[in-house]
This record gives C-alpha cells, structure tokens and sequence, in this order.
C-alpha cells in the first residue's frame, strides 16, 4: 500500500488501467482515461435573455470536413474563371450548389448557409483547432469545444451514456480545461462501434473483483483527494455501469435497416454520420464527425468526385433521417471545415488554402430554412458583406443549445473564458 500512495499521476494511470484489464477483465478502451462518462463539475446555467433559436436545439451534430473543403466547389458555388469541374446547380431554395451537391440540392430548404465566414488562420491543425473552440492554439492551455461548454452549463445528458462522442478521429481538444471526464468518447471506426465494451466474467465474479479494486484503491483516494483522482475513479464507476447497460445497442450499426445502412453510403463517413444519428437519438448531446481527405492542392476535379459524393449522399441521408423521425427540430446540424480554398485553380489542377472566406451550413435547431446569409464577392476570395468570424459562428450553435455565451468559466490558472471567446450570435439565421 505505501507504493500504490507514493505513485506519481503518470504512474497511477498506469496502476488504474492494469488493474481496470487483470481485476475487471476488460481492456481499458483507447484515450478513455481521458474521456470519462460523467459531469462532476456540472453548474446552472446562469439566466439570460432568450430569444429566435435560443435553446431549441437538444443536440449538436458537428460534422467537420478536415482539409479545408472548396466553398467554391460545395457550398458557394461560382461561374466564370473561378467555376469548379461541375457548374452550379439550382437548389429547392433560392440559391445554388457546387454540381456535386446533387442530392444536397432537394434539402435547401432545410439548411442555412453562412457565406461571409473568415478567418486568418491558413493552416491545417491551427484552423481545425481553432473551428471546434473558437480560440487560438497555445502550448499553455487547451480550450474545451462545444460539447464540454454544454456539459458545464448544463450536466450530463445521460445517466450512463457519455454526454459527448467523437467519431473518426481522436478528440484531441474535447474537454479543454475542463475535467477529463468531460472529455468525448472517441469511435475510430463507426463499423465497429465501442469496442472491449464487454466483460469476461459473470456477475459474481465481477462484483468481488470490483470489491477488491475499490479496497485497494482507497488509501490513494483518501490520500490524494483531487479533481484528477476522482475523475479516474468516476470512469472506472462509470465504465462498469455502461457495460452493464442496455444502452450500448446505441453504437451497433448492425440494427439498421441494410436499405439505411445503404442510404448514407458503404463508407467511413456515411456510417458516421448513421452513427451520430443513433447516437442523438439516445440522447447523447454533442456528436462530431470528421471526414478527411480535403486537402485538394492536386487534381481538385477526381478528389471531388470522390470526396464530394461521400458528403452529398450522407448528409442528405442524414437530413431526411432526422425529418423523418422528428429529431431536426431538435437537433442542430453543423458543416464546417477549417478555411476555404483559393479561387485560381493552381499548376496542379488544385486549390489552395484560403482563410480570407469560406462556406459553413446549419439545419435544424431552429434555425431557418432556405436561407442564406452573407455572401462572398464575385469570385470567392473575399467577403462580401455581412462577415462572419469563427467565434460568431460558434457563438450560434452555442445559442441554439441554449448556452449562456456571456457567462465566464475560469482555467485552472484563473484564466477567464466563454463559450465562442465573446462571439457574437448571428441571430438572422433563426426562424
């Protein structure tokens, strides 16, 4: 016992995750010492005034195209010198797509376009960073993104599934300086679900290993009595709970209909987006989606073809999804990617990155449909009118959660900060 107190952090997430693998018989899943499945730091929301859109989404879908997706060629579309591979395409709203929005086209009137966003971040890891928390990236600090905001204001979504999930790609900014049990819950692969979510032993046998656990562990919890220990403690609790739960059926894929399954197309992406959808259903607050492959420096016409058919059919998969079942009221749809793409098609039959104005869309959450807002000039390379930042934009989707915006929450250094980094909600997207 005098060894397992004098372990140091590092040392005794070791100690936890060897005995969360020998003693419970379960492998600990990958990043979830991080993740956690609980709220200990949950407050009120402070009161605030309300108003077109404010609280009606229950859940955010962030769908997050990584690379930097040609606004030019999706969402913003242009003819002329600039014009894609495809020409624009007349949508059931009054505005245009890129041509490979093909079945994105009979949705515009579920989703507004934000077309004046800009930024001045133009690479990769600083813009996707920057995009989920609305602050710049520091050494010092990390920043929570939306779904950790949501669980501090508001507590848990679930009383055993995570409040947040993180499907394609590892949460690498989820919980900020918030706890680690804030953090989501990362799914690689959609396909595969929330694996070594089972145990090896019956009921019994688990019951006195997690006795033996618990006594073991005492001395150190009674010891060390810190945020970071009983975070470690609440996910070991809460990962026995989710195992036992019925709830786990949420990230089986398998119980789709295989006409569904189909619809959102046979590939990471569309299965993603299915998953998220399950997942909201169940009641889990915050789920984002990465899609890569967007970086489209070289031959922009064939990666389009590729990469933009897999967004097209899943997203008006998605779409369809949510109306048919009711949940698109109550659930807010986000695309975004980092910075848009420049309007010269460069030596490599390719765009380059290009922060000054880029394309993201909404839907559901109330927010309207057939609607655009801001717009870029003539060619894509600027703002038009009505510019919209980063912090603005993610100020809206905190708004429509119904999230007090204006509300500080303190780092543990004393550092003050709020949900969008003092954005501004840009309300005319709200019906």
């Amino acid at each position: 016992m005098k060894l397992q107190n004098s372990l140091d952090p590092l040392s005794r997430r070791a100690f936890c995750e060897r005995w969360a693998k020998t003693a419970l018989g379960v492998t600990v899943l990958h990043g979830a010492a991080r993740a956690g499945f609980g709220a200990d730091e949950a407050v009120a929301a402070a009161a605030i005034p309300g108003g077109p859109g404010f609280g009606k989404a229950k859940n955010i879908i962030f769908l997050q195209m990584v690379g930097g997706m040609s606004h030019i060629d999706t969402l913003d579309p242009k003819e002329g010198a600039t014009q894609g591979p495809k020409a624009p395409i007349a949508t059931n709203a009054d505005f245009q797509l890129g041509g490979t929005m093909v079945n994105l086209a009979k949705h515009g009137d579920k989703i507004s376009l934000i077309r004046s966003m800009t930024s001045k971040t133009g690479v990769h890891a600083s813009g996707q960073y920057l995009i989920r928390s609305g602050y710049e990236q520091r050494g010092t600090i990390k920043h929570p993104n939306i779904g950790a905001w949501a669980q501090h204001f508001k507590g848990p979504s679930h009383d055993t599934l995570p409040s947040s999930v993180c499907i394609n790609r590892q949460p690498e900014n989820g919980n900020g300086f918030f706890s680690s049990s804030f953090s989501p819950l990362p799914i690689l692969d959609p396909e595969a679900g929330l694996q070594y979510s089972t145990s090896d032993a019956d009921a019994g046998v688990m019951a006195k290993r997690l006795a033996m656990l618990d006594k073991l562990d005492s001395g150190f919890r009674e010891r060390f009595k810190t945020a970071a220990v009983e975070s470690y403690t609440q996910f070991y609790e809460k990962t026995v709970n989710i195992m036992a739960s019925t709830d786990l059926a949420a990230f089986r894929l398998d119980d789709e209909p295989e006409a569904l399954r189909a619809s959102y197309g046979d590939n990471k992406l569309g299965q993603g987006f299915l998953l998220a959808r399950r997942l909201v259903e169940k009641g889990i607050r915050y789920v984002e989606v990465a899609g890569g492959g967007w970086d489209m420096h070289n031959n922009i016409e064939e990666e389009l073809e590729d990469r933009g058919t897999e967004l097209d059919v899943a997203l008006s998969a998605l779409l369809t999804d949510l109306k048919d079942r009711g949940l698109l009221e109550t659930t807010l749809v986000v695309l975004c990617s980092e910075f848009g793409r420049t309007p010269k098609i460069n030596d490599n039959a390719g765009r380059d990155h290009h922060p000054r104005v880029f394309t993201t869309l909404l839907a559901g959450g109330g927010v309207k449909g057939g609607f655009v807002y801001g717009s870029s000039d003539d060619q894509g390379f600027a703002v038009a009118e009505k510019e919209v930042k980063v912090q603005d934009f993610l100020a809206t989707i905190g708004w429509s959660l119904g999230l007090p915006i204006d509300e500080v929450a303190k780092s543990s250094s004393n550092r003050p900060f709020t949900q969008g980094n003092h954005g501004k909600p840009v309300m005319d997207v709200f019906a």
